[in-house]
């Protein structure tokens, strides 16, 4: 009799002990799901960053020929103090400055066979990718023409070259300009003339 009251009993308690495991299994689980919810993230590989608006803007090439507000004589002075910051010669014997003509030496821009290539592949347009490059260089043509009396457009051509060989001799070889010597002269000539530089980001206006 004692037998059949005692395993009543036993089957009684054991579902509610099994019940109120399985509810602290659960309690748990949940628990742990929500600190994984708050303490975990995704790398910082993963995720996005948003650093504003403007931030990662990249300008237009500026027009070539550029129109510029001063005087031709002033002009020509200009763009003579921009070529000496850049330690960039001028050919005196091939320039015409009372025609508006400057010519450069040449400017060496890279040295080594590893420069080189890259910076030939940033000003020039590369036909064979197998060249051995040894040095890089460009020659500015810079023109002013007088539109008025206060207008002027400033054209600027590069005539870029790769010192290319082949360990036994080697040569100069023109490949074509991609547009950045001159862009990058340009915009340092707007600036000496305007005082404001196009590579300046704009500043966003108050809304």
């Amino acid at each position: 009799m004692n037998k059949t009251i005692l395993t009543s009993v036993f089957t009684l308690i054991l579902p509610v002990a099994i019940a109120a495991q399985k509810g602290i299994d659960t309690q748990t689980q949940t628990i742990k799901q929500d600190t994984n919810k708050t303490t975990s993230r995704g790398t910082d590989a993963t995720r996005s960053f948003d650093w504003g608006k403007g931030k990662t803007q990249v300008r237009d090439r500026l027009p070539n020929p550029y129109r510029l507000a001063s005087r031709r004589d002033a002009l020509v002075e200009s763009i003579r103090e921009v070529l000496k910051e850049k330690k960039i010669l001028i050919d005196e014997a091939s320039s015409r400055p009372n025609d508006g003509i400057l010519i450069t030496q040449p400017f060496v821009f890279a040295k080594g066979p590893v420069i080189s290539q890259n910076e030939l592949n940033r000003y020039g347009v590369l036909q064979y990718a197998d060249n051995a490059w040894s040095r890089a260089q460009y020659t500015l043509t810079i023109e002013v023409q007088s539109i008025d009396g206060v207008q002027n457009n400033v054209a600027v051509n590069a005539k870029v070259e790769g010192r290319s060989g082949n360990g036994l001799t080697s040569e100069w070889v023109t490949v074509t300009s991609s547009g950045l010597a001159e862009d990058e002269f340009l915009a340092k000539l707007v600036e000496a003339v305007t005082g404001v530089s196009p590579d300046q980001p704009p500043t966003d206006k108050p809304q």
